[in-house]
């Protein structure tokens, strides 16, 4: 390369950024010996910013235009003059182009549960996911907290820690709210909001903002939202007369054919007849009203095991255990235990055996 050619390489110097990979944040230009000559040439684009580095200080923020960098940094001069340096500059001037666009669809979510008090159904664990967008508002405060010299920064790289700042509000906000869970999903927007303008302050300090935040689901556990279900269904079967005419109707809807719709009539037919009747015998009138839900089955009988010199018997049940008691054998101060109970507990903490003890007078006290 001739002299002419190293000169005109020296004088023409066009710095920009053109992106298309949708998830970088920062981009430094890369120079060789990172040096920016007198009166190079920049170009900002909308959505972008670039900030000016020089001599490890960070010197200006240009936002989008055209730019004649004019600096004292002359490279030109450095690689024609000072020959000691080997044809390089000892003055080093950076680039980097920052990405202001909004970086949308980004997904957080509760990792663990959030313990929350629900004014209808006492303590509750619930579950959160949803998205946000962010952007980089001060680009110099993000290149000095959190970029630093990378030279390619990815949001990647930040978004876990968003993310972690996202669900700690979140958090806060939910166990604070009083809402009912019931109510919630006609809240998501407020909470969205809430949670948004609680983080503002963190992000800012990070050189962000988050313009969106999007809550779009907040879950119970499965045999909770199971429960809520038979619930509900129970709730929509309540007049047994209108259940048995809708369920014979989708019989017909669904190719069962005249005979099962009739049959499943006459069914329907049959069983309000008998209970009219039954409850006319008892009232002596007919039922004008319709047939009331079954009441519900009768509670479980707990059965029992004794742990006693490091042996467990049993199970005996509690008829059993008033035996026991009544001939001695059980005393106030034995370990039960039963499905459903956390860990061994004394009798006479178990609420269901304590009354089994009233009949017996208690130890007499010491001295007596």
């Amino acid at each position: 390369m001739g002299i002419f050619d190293f000169l005109k390489g020296e004088f023409i110097d066009v710095i920009h950024w053109v992106d298309d990979t949708r998830d970088t944040m920062v981009w430094r230009f890369e120079r060789e010996g990172h040096e920016i000559k007198y009166g190079a040439k920049l170009t900002v684009r909308e959505g972008q910013a670039a900030v000016f580095v020089h001599e490890g200080q960070l010197a200006d923020v240009f936002t989008p235009g055209l730019y004649m960098l004019e600096t004292n940094n002359m490279p030109i001069l450095t690689t024609l003059n000072h020959w000691d340096h080997g044809f390089k500059s000892p003055f080093k001037s950076e680039i980097y182009f920052v990405n202001t666009t909004r970086f949308n669809d980004l997904k957080w979510g509760t990792k663990n549960p959030i313990m929350a008090r629900d004014p209808e159904f006492g303590p509750v664990r619930l579950r959160s996911y949803g998205t946000y967008s962010t952007r980089v508002s001060d680009p110099a405060r993000f290149l000095t907290e959190i970029v630093g010299t990378d030279g390619e920064f990815t949001m990647d790289e930040i978004s876990f820690q968003i993310r972690n700042i996202i669900v700690q509000e979140f958090s806060r906000v939910i166990a604070g709210s009083g809402i009912p869970v019931l109510d919630m999903a006609a809240n998501t927007a407020d909470f969205g909001k809430i949670v948004a303008e609680a983080i503002d302050p963190v992000i800012q300090q990070y050189g962000l903002s988050i313009p969106e935040l999007y809550i779009e689901n907040i879950s119970l556990p499965p045999a909770v939202e199971q429960a809520l279900d038979d619930r509900t269904s129970r709730g929509i079967a309540g007049n047994l007369n209108d259940h048995m005419k809708w369920k014979a109707a989708e019989a017909v809807g669904n190719g069962g054919g005249a005979g099962d719709a009739m049959g499943m009539g006459l069914g329907a037919s049959m069983g309000l007849q008998m209970a009219q009747g039954l409850m006319g015998a008892a009232g002596g009138a007919p039922a004008q009203h319709a047939a009331q839900p079954a009441p519900p089955p009768p509670p479980v009988e707990h059965v029992w095991h004794i742990a006693e010199n490091g042996k467990t018997t049993g199970p005996f049940s509690k008829a059993r255990l008033g035996q026991m008691v009544a001939d001695g054998s059980l005393k106030r101060e034995t370990y039960v235990w039963t499905a459903g109970q956390d860990g061994w507990k004394t009798a006479q903490d178990v609420q269901e055996l304590a009354q089994l003890f009233t009949v017996m007078p208690p130890p007499p006290p010491p001295g007596a």
